[in-house]
């Protein structure tokens, strides 16, 4: 009989627990899934092609982020980790996935670009790994594959490693054109995502409603020979944390 339950995180992972083996996308036992994900490289995907995200390039054009410490969240092959090093950030890239992160490195040789990557969960190495705080914590489709108990998860790596006055920039599954819309509490009874979150405006404001809008906006749309990586049925948003009174 176990009676273990002692600690915040031990519920959380006990809610891990609530899920199907196979759906899993966000612990240590997920990265098996995402290691087959990017195995083929040349699967049609459109964020394989190492192309930055259009809103980042758009934050640092317009002066809305500068150079400094970065951390991308779910990096996969490293695309927005690159674009950051090339522009003077000093990054840290973490992915579940060995898989995306040998990748990553390999672009990273090719293009000369020095970037710390790290394989394993976030959530973890944020308290044991990653040397904080960032100025910019980039996350490019990581948000949404993560179950609702986990954005505690998330809010405390912000809590930890944001800098005060740095920035969230977030990509995730817009309602209404990508994503699961059910409620919360239905994923637990299905025992999966249904393949990701999709959230609406309010509801990040909701959860996010420590750090400050900049901007929030739907990504737009690149076209397949844009320099630009650009999908219209993702949020974009810019959120800054408040600087110390």
């Amino acid at each position: 009989m176990d009676r273990n339950i002692r600690t915040v995180e031990d519920v959380l992972k006990l809610l891990d627990g609530l899920f199907a083996p196979e759906a899993d996308r966000w612990t240590d036992d997920g990265a098996s899934w995402w290691d087959g994900f990017y195995a083929d490289r040349s699967k049609p995907v459109p964020f394989f092609v190492p192309k930055p995200d259009e809103n980042l390039v758009s934050y640092v054009g317009r002066g809305l982020i500068a150079p400094g410490r970065a951390l991308d969240l779910g990096c996969g092959p490293g695309r927005n980790a690159l674009h950051l090093a090339a522009l003077g950030f000093d990054v840290d890239a973490v992915d579940l996935s060995p898989t995306a992160i040998a990748w990553g490195e390999e672009r990273a040789r090719e293009a000369g670009a020095e970037i710390r990557f790290h394989r394993g969960n976030a959530f973890e190495l944020a308290a044991t790994t990653l040397s904080g705080p960032y100025d910019l914590i980039y996350d490019s489709g990581c948000f949404h594959h993560l179950p609702p108990h986990r954005r505690i998860s998330y809010l405390a790596l912000l809590e930890r490693a944001l800098a005060p006055g740095g920035h969230l920039a977030l990509t995730c599954f817009a309602a209404g054109g990508m994503g699961s819309e059910i409620p919360d509490e239905e994923f637990y009874r299905e025992a999966g995502l249904q393949g990701g979150l999709a959230y609406t405006a309010e509801s990040l404001r909701a959860i996010f409603s420590d750090l400050t809008e900049v901007e929030l906006r739907m990504m737009r749309d690149e076209p397949a020979d844009s320099a630009l990586f650009g999908e219209p049925f993702l949020w974009t948003a810019l959120l800054r944390r408040p600087t110390a009174s």
